[in-house]
């Protein structure tokens, strides 16, 4: 088998099992869930409730570097370089990636409209790869999180000191 092959194969069997991909353009890399299909990865955002796209050079045409994680250790395993192509909605290949990203899109809060609210106000993107796999850098790429309202903080409830307690004492 030659290289090109075995990289595809290394591409297509990555994404295929990560849940999140790194997309970077022009400025730090963010994580997006994604679907493959037909040799793509699918992605649906800017629209409410979806994913933001807005900001990281996902123009149609435009060549992003993807990398994709290891499932179980979440270390990255390859970073390939990608064609974008924004599809039309209600074109064929629209219609069948949005059938692939529907049924993995977990808690739309419109299950059985989704379709309709993606061709209204979401934009459907296909990162196609194209050329060689870019070489794993050494060291580490850490960076600070990226500014979002987003919060998971809150309040602890004022009974869960007691059952913590609680549990302290039936393990004596």
């Amino acid at each position: 088998m030659t290289q090109s092959l075995m990289d595809r194969a290394l591409v297509e069997e990555a994404t295929k099992k990560s849940g999140l991909i790194w997309v970077q353009a022009d400025g730090p890399a963010r994580a997006l869930w994604h679907v493959w299909h037909e040799g793509a990865a699918c992605l649906v955002g800017d629209g409410p409730g979806e994913q933001p796209l807005t900001g990281l050079g996902l123009a149609d045409g435009a060549s992003v570097a993807v990398t994709v994680r290891s499932k179980d250790k979440g270390g990255r395993l390859v970073t390939w370089p990608a064609h974008v192509t924004e599809l039309a909605p209600g074109s064929e290949a629209w219609e069948a990636a949005v059938a692939e990203l529907k049924a993995k899109r977990l808690n739309a809060p419109d299950a059985e409209r989704v379709t309709e609210r993606w061709a209204r106000e979401c934009r459907v993107l296909r990162l196609e790869p194209a050329g060689a796999l870019a070489e794993l850098p050494d060291g580490r790429l850490s960076a600070a999180p990226l500014p979002t309202p987003a919060t998971t903080r809150r309040p602890i409830p004022a009974a869960l000191p007691k059952l913590l307690l609680r549990g302290r004492r039936k393990r004596r």
